[in-house]
């Protein structure tokens, strides 16, 4: 078994992005596939532990994977479950989401499914809040992987990722506060974390998230950067000022070329900047995934 410097679990969606009012453009998307993705672009050795439906989308996920060069020999295939959807209008107002996800395939994974050994001998754990909120199950195996991890002496990151579609918040702000004292990394974007905390103030987010347990906070602020709270010390990395045209994905970017430079020994302030500058690449166009970045694209740019 291949040495990972980053595994991700969780969910993977087929998406469906409306651009001009009336097509619908297929392309990929789930949080934590974006990260395995993002990462493997910018030349991590990533994998995806994950659950698919034995259908189309389901191989066109694992076609994609290979493309990139993201490991999926720790997925798993439901035949009895659909692999999730989701859709994307943009308007003036932003973009809004539409989920085809209830009963999805990555809803069903359980502890007992869970690659131990890829998780241990893996330097970086990743999850999110969305793999705690899509069933019962996903969540067990989702703090149980953190453990593993935490077992094994290597790193945990955890975006929250929010979705109030999918759980209460006071249920979401519970589990979420026992996954961060689970984690090493905490990569919280604003909003999400505003909601989380009840705090408005940046500053006072990232102390309050250091409290939960986490040794490093780089929590993401759009077009404004991040807000990196590590040794003791609150540093704000100033954004790349871009057109931004889709930021779909663009928090899923930031933690793979976050989690990517730390994987080479990047300092974590190092490392935020790379990943700031990364994710304005990644919203000046459309989809989660077609945007990531690759080496080529950071070093012109």
């Amino acid at each position: 078994m291949r040495d990972f410097d980053i595994i991700c679990i969780g969910e993977p969606l087929v998406e469906f992005n409306q651009i001009d009012g009336t097509q619908w453009h297929q392309g990929f998307g789930g949080d934590v596939s974006n990260v395995a993705i993002g990462a493997a672009r910018l030349g991590a050795r990533s994998a995806i532990a994950t659950c698919v439906g034995d259908d189309g989308f389901g191989q066109e996920l694992r076609n994609l994977w290979s493309r990139e060069g993201v490991d999926a020999s720790c997925v798993a295939t439901d035949a009895s479950a659909p692999t999730g959807l989701y859709f994307v209008r943009h308007g003036s107002d932003g973009h809004r989401f539409e989920y085809r996800r209830a009963g999805s395939a990555a809803s069903r994974m359980t502890a007992d499914s869970l690659p131990v050994e890829a998780i241990e001998r893996a330097r970086f754990t990743h999850l999110s809040g969305i793999t705690l909120a899509i069933s019962a199950s996903a969540r067990d195996a989702g703090l149980d992987a953190m453990r593993i991890a935490r077992a094994a002496g290597r790193q945990v990151s955890f975006d929250p990722n929010l979705r109030l579609a999918l759980w209460p918040l006071e249920q979401a702000r519970s589990v979420i506060t026992q996954a961060l004292g689970l984690a090493d990394i905490a990569l919280p974007g604003l909003d999400d974390a505003r909601q989380i905390t009840g705090l408005d103030t940046p500053e006072d987010i990232v102390r309050a998230f250091h409290k939960m347990g986490p040794d490093v906070v780089a929590l993401t602020l759009g077009e404004d950067g991040a807000l990196l709270g590590h040794a003791g010390t609150i540093t704000h990395i100033p954004g790349v000022r871009v057109t931004a045209v889709d930021a779909t994905g663009a928090g899923d970017c930031f933690d793979g070329a976050f989690l990517t430079r730390l994987s080479k020994g990047d300092t974590p302030e190092a490392a935020c900047h790379y990943a700031v500058a990364a994710s304005a690449l990644s919203v000046q166009g459309y989809g989660a995934v077609a945007p990531l970045p690759t080496v080529a694209d950071m070093a012109a740019g």
